[in-house]
């Protein structure tokens, strides 16, 4: 909703890193044994994918990042890529959402291979298991499993979650509610956005 009202891409490591799995490249093949242990990606393996990414034409006049930087290391890569190419970050948004509202709205979330995305509580399919756009079996993905899920937070309380204070530091952070309506997380990113 943010890209499509700022008119600008989002960027998403993970949809990046999937693609790459997806066509099995080195990178992906690497990445996917991370991935589905429930493990951030090392650095090395995202900083090339995030400047390639940065040079395409569609990030020229602006873009979102979706999950990078995840920790202080990435956010220090990111400054060295911003020098390199030219741009600066101009806001942080920290969607704040407590631990066990993560786990079941990720959990319960399924997909499709056309890319559609459901829940099995808030966005449930026409008919059960079955994608209302392509007819295809809906699937869940391995790091939508709990177990993994709950390996994920504990990996960002330790890696990521220092990344408040750095770009509070930094006057860049804004922390909105993230338990609220899909309309209002949307409204308060806006505001902070444009803040």
């Amino acid at each position: 909703m943010i890209k499509e009202n700022l008119n600008i891409p989002q960027i998403s490591t993970g949809d990046i890193l999937r693609e790459a799995v997806k066509n099995q490249t080195p990178l992906g093949i690497e990445a996917k044994k991370f991935m589905d242990a429930g493990l951030l990606v090392p650095d090395y393996l995202i900083k090339d994918l995030i400047e390639e990414r940065l040079k395409q034409d569609d990030s020229k006049c602006g873009f979102i990042f979706d999950g990078f930087p995840r920790t202080i290391v990435q956010a220090e890569v990111l400054k060295e890529i911003s020098e390199k190419i030219g741009f600066e970050i101009d806001r942080v948004i920290n969607i704040d959402v407590p631990n066990e509202l993560i786990i079941k709205r990720l959990s319960g979330r399924r997909s499709c291979s056309c890319g559609a995305v459901y829940h099995v509580e808030s966005k449930k399919s026409g008919k059960d298991g079955i994608c209302d756009l392509c007819g295809g079996l809906l699937y869940q993905r391995e790091d939508d499993r709990e177990e993994v899920i709950r390996n994920r937070l504990e990996q960002y309380e330790k890696q990521t979650l220092p990344l408040i204070e750095y770009y509070e530091k930094e006057g860049k952070l804004r922390t909105i509610n993230g338990d609220q309506s899909i309309e209002d997380v949307f409204n308060d990113a806006i505001r902070a956005l444009k803040a």
